[in-house]
C-alpha cells in the first residue's frame, strides 16, 4: 500500500533519514518509534508530501507520489498539535472541511458522536482546552474514511475514556483492512494496537518487525520492556532489518 525505497533526506550536514527502505501493508497498525531527532516527523512529512526528499521514492498503491497530489485524499492525519483558525467554532471548522472535500459522500462520524464533540460545536477552537482540540483533531482524520490514517500521538491529552474509545476505533479500522501509522512516546497507550514497529535511530532504519517477533527475540512480553531490551542489548551490536 506504501512503499518506501531509498529515501534519503538531509537538512544542511544533518541526515534526518538515511537509505530508509520500507513496505506497509493494508490492516497493519505500524508503530514509528525512536528518540526525538530520529527521523519519525521527516519520515511522515515525505509521507504526506510536506517534505521532499533528495533521494528515494515513495508510491502508495502502486503510484510514485512526488508531483502528485490527489493522493492525499486517501490518507486521514492527526497532527501532533492542530492548528486552527482561532476564531472559527468546531462546528465551522468540521464544516469548512467538508465543502473543501466535496469527493467524500459519507462521513465517519463515529468520533464526533463518540468524543462528545457535539456539546462543543458552538465554541471556538481558541476557547478549547489541549485535550478537547486533540479530540477535534483525531474527528478530523477519521472524518472521510480514509485507507490511511497516520495519527502523531493520538492520546496525548486525551483524558482514559477518550484514549480507550479512540484505541477501539483504531482497532476497528484495522480489521476494516486499513492501514494506521502511529507515532507515539507512551508505549502502553499503543501496546494493544500495534501489529508491527518500526524503530528509528540517527535517521537509520533499526528494525522493522512485528510486536510477536519481537517478543520471541527478547523474551519480554511488555512493549515497553521489548524496547528497553533492544536497545540496551542488540542495537550496539548489529542492525535489525525485516
Amino acid at each position: 500500500m506504501i512503499s518506501i525505497e531509498h529515501l534519503t533526506k538531509s537538512y544542511g550536514k544533518f541526515k534526518a533519514l538515511d537509505d530508509i527502505s520500507l513496505n506497509f501493508e493494508r490492516g497493519q497498525t505500524i508503530s514509528l518509534l525512536g528518540p526525538n531527532g530520529s527521523g519519525k516527523t521527516t519520515l511522515i512529512k515525505s509521507i504526506l508530501g510536506l517534505v521532499i526528499p533528495e533521494q528515494g521514492i515513495i508510491r502508495i498503491n502502486g503510484t510514485e507520489i512526488k508531483t502528485q497530489f490527489a493522493y492525499r485524499s486517501q490518507i486521514g492525519y492527526m497532527p501532533q498539535i492542530g492548528r486552527y483558525p482561532d476564531n472559527m467554532t468546531v462546528g465551522q471548522v468540521i464544516n469548512m472541511l467538508k465543502e473543501i472535500r466535496k469527493d467524500c459522500k459519507q462521513y465517519d462520524e463515529e468520533l464526533i458522536h463518540g468524543l462528545g464533540i457535539p456539546g462543543f460545536l458552538n465554541k471556538t477552537m481558541r476557547s478549547l482546552s489541549g485535550g478537547t482540540r486533540q479530540k477535534v483533531s483525531a474527528c478530523l482524520a477519521f472524518l472521510f474514511s480514509p485507507d490511511i490514517f497516520i495519527l502523531d500521538e493520538p492520546t496525548a491529552g486525551l483524558d482514559p475514556v477518550s484514549s480507550e474509545f479512540l484505541k477501539d476505533k483504531i482497532a476497528k479500522e484495522r480489521a476494516n483492512g486499513k492501514l494506521i501509522l502511529i507515532t507515539s512516546h507512551v508505549l502502553s497507550d499503543v501496546e494493544d494496537i500495534t501489529s508491527h514497529i518500526v524503530y528509528l535511530q540517527d535517521g537509520h532504519l533499526m528494525f522493522y518487525k512485528t510486536v510477536e517477533e519481537l517478543r520471541q527475540q527478547t523474551g519480554e512480553e511488555k512493549l515497553n520492556k521489548v524496547i528497553a531490551s533492544i536497545m540496551q542489548k542488540e542495537m550496539p551490536k548489529t542492525i535489525y532489518a525485516q
